[in-house]
């Protein structure tokens, strides 16, 4: 990013690290004291392309292309209308060619191809499809506000058990303090052997620490994640998969009824290259040689004169 310059001011981020770039609808980009300068006399028009602009309308670049920044925008702005689920199609392949369209209806609006044709699509599919927007644009609302409902729920379900564990910890500790005077006392003023006394409070103190080991249930949450005083329990276990035996791999071997195909040794020296295209230097990086190629053509035009020993 410290390479991007405000295209009107020639600021760059390496020069200003504060520096902020907007982005508007036409997908141009102009620094925020560009955007404050612009629209001092109450409107303006981009640098670049003059199409007409909004203050409001601007927003931070949050990507590193302007044109990414632009199909973010559209895309968002369409799947808003064309928001319509596979159950509301009869078949799997209306729904791939409703996804295709608005794919294609992206890319036009994205690149300025036959704006206008586009827009009366999108006009037409609005007026023909009010009811079914409106809909699912209510369910959409309905399963935000229930998925927003249960965050809460969980977050105040971890509050509580952090409240818990905080007190416990905390009970914990004073315990500790109360037994260690209680060993003092007992130390000065008991006619105990002090060894036993010790002894007894090691023992204690044990017990305490195994109890502090215990590690209470973590809590489940409905995205399947536990939480708990436990690190290596923050996730779900994977299934283990059944482990079956080993793959071996078996040369084929092969009873030839015709002549024996070249070996790639003789394809090299038996002049078979001649009229094969030699292979390029990005080809070669990547492992492909050109008496492949012809190799395998002169298995292909042998393939009925042998077979492998499977097929008797």
């Amino acid at each position: 990013m410290e390479g991007q310059a405000c295209p009107r001011c020639k600021t760059t981020k390496y020069r200003n690290p504060s520096l902020k770039l907007m982005v508007n609808v036409c997908g141009h980009t102009l620094c925020e004291s560009c955007v404050d300068l612009l629209f001092l006399k109450g409107s303006g028009s981009c640098p670049e392309c003059m199409v007409p602009l909004r203050r409001n309308n601007f927003r931070i670049q949050l990507f590193e292309d302007p044109q990414v920044e632009k199909e973010v925008d559209i895309r968002r702005r369409i799947l808003r209308d064309y928001n319509k689920r596979e159950d509301d199609f009869e078949t799997l392949d209306d729904y791939n060619d409703y996804l295709e369209e608005i794919e294609n209806i992206i890319y036009n609006l994205a690149n300025n191809i036959d704006i206008i044709n586009t827009n009366k699509r999108i006009e037409t599919y609005k007026r023909e499809n009010r009811e079914i927007i409106q809909r699912n644009k209510t369910r959409v609302g309905r399963e935000e506000i229930e998925l927003t409902e249960l965050i809460e729920i969980e977050r105040v379900q971890e509050e509580t058990r952090r409240q818990e564990l905080v007190a416990l910890e905390a009970e914990q500790k004073k315990k500790k303090v109360r037994d260690k005077e209680a060993m003092i006392d007992e130390l000065m003023f008991s006619g105990k052997n002090a060894t036993e006394i010790v002894n007894e409070y090691a023992e204690k103190a044990e017990k305490l620490r195994e109890e502090q080991k215990k590690v209470p249930p973590p809590v489940q949450f409905s995205s399947g994640v536990k939480f708990g005083r436990d690190k290596d329990q923050v996730y779900l276990p994977v299934p283990k998969a059944e482990e079956g035996p080993l793959y071996v791999h078996v040369l084929p071997k092969l009873y030839m009824l015709g002549p024996t195909p070249p070996t790639a040794d003789d394809i090299q020296k038996k002049n078979y290259l001649a009229h094969i295209r030699q292979e390029t230097t990005a080809e070669r990086a990547g492992g492909y040689r050109a008496n492949m190629a012809c190799q395998r053509a002169l298995q292909e035009a042998y393939m009925g004169l042998y077979f492998s020993s499977a097929d008797m």
